[in-house]
């Protein structure tokens, strides 16, 4: 049977990667007239999301890269902007190479 949920219970709902990191939580759902375009989420203290986007209050989701909601939102990893602390060491072999 398909639950449904209005979009207000969603509001500080947890937000994880498909990985299992701590994203944030959800802060907004923005809307198009028939349906969720986006989640804003909001990064929150020692989330996976604070430590990326250093002192930016938080980024939108597109509503296609959720993966799962229920008490908590599961969304897919490709949601993560593109910032990896070992991108710089991949990208030096690769140039050697």
């Amino acid at each position: 049977m398909l639950r449904m949920k209005h979009i207000q219970e969603s509001y500080d709902m947890k937000v994880f990667t498909d990985q299992g990191d701590y994203f944030g939580d959800i802060e907004e759902a923005i809307l198009t007239q028939t349906k969720v375009h986006g989640w804003r989420v909001r990064a929150t203290k020692n989330s996976f999301l604070s430590k990326v986007l250093g002192s930016a209050k938080g980024v939108i989701v597109p509503h296609q890269l959720v993966k799962a909601i229920g008490d908590i939102m599961i969304i897919s990893k490709a949601a993560v902007p593109s910032y990896s602390e070992e991108e710089p060491a991949e990208q030096t072999a690769a140039a050697e190479e």
